[in-house]
C-alpha cells in the first residue's frame, strides 16, 4: 500500500461561487465536476469543493464542525515575483489578503489570502526547496 494524500476537499457555502473563484485563480475544473461538487486536478492531488453542511453530514459530524483556519493550504512557487503575482491575482478576483507578501523569518518569502469561504492559502517562495514540474522536492 502506498499511503498518500490525493484528495483535499474544502467545505464551501456555495459550490458555484467557489468554483468560479478557483477557475479565475487559474485552476481548471475536471469534466467529472457537477453542480453539487467540483474537482480540480492539481498535480498529483485533486482539490474538491463540496457544500460544507453536506460534507459534515457525510462524515457524520455536527453542522458547523471545523472552521476555516484550522488548516492552511500552501502553494510554493519559483520566485518572489511569482508570489507577488499570484497574491495580486487572488486579490483582484475577490480573495481577502490576510498577510501581504514579505520576507519570512525562516528565510523565504510568503503571504496569505483567504478564498470566498475563508480558507487560508499561503503563497510562498522557499529558497531551500526545489520545485520540479510544480512539485516541491524536499532535501
Amino acid at each position: 500500500m502506498s499511503l498518500r494524500i490525493n484528495i483535499v476537499t474544502l467545505g464551501v457555502n456555495d459550490v458555484a461561487v467557489s468554483r468560479k473563484f478557483y477557475e479565475a485563480l487559474g485552476f481548471t475544473a475536471s469534466s467529472v465536476s457537477k453542480d453539487e461538487i467540483a474537482f480540480f486536478q492539481v498535480g498529483s492531488v485533486v482539490l474538491g469543493l463540496y457544500n460544507k453542511d453536506a460534507l459534515a453530514e457525510d462524515a457524520q459530524l455536527p453542522h458547523g464542525h471545523g472552521r476555516p483556519g484550522a488548516i492552511t493550504l500552501a502553494c510554493n512557487l519559483e520566485s518572489e515575483s511569482a508570489v507577488d503575482a499570484l497574491l495580486g491575482k487572488a486579490q483582484k478576483i475577490g480573495a481577502t489578503i490576510l498577510k501581504p507578501p514579505q520576507k519570512a523569518f525562516w528565510g523565504g518569502y510568503s503571504g496569505y489570502f483567504a478564498d470566498p469561504d475563508g480558507h487560508p492559502w499561503e503563497v510562498a517562495y522557499n529558497p531551500f526547496f526545489t520545485i520540479e514540474n510544480g512539485a516541491v522536492k524536499l532535501p
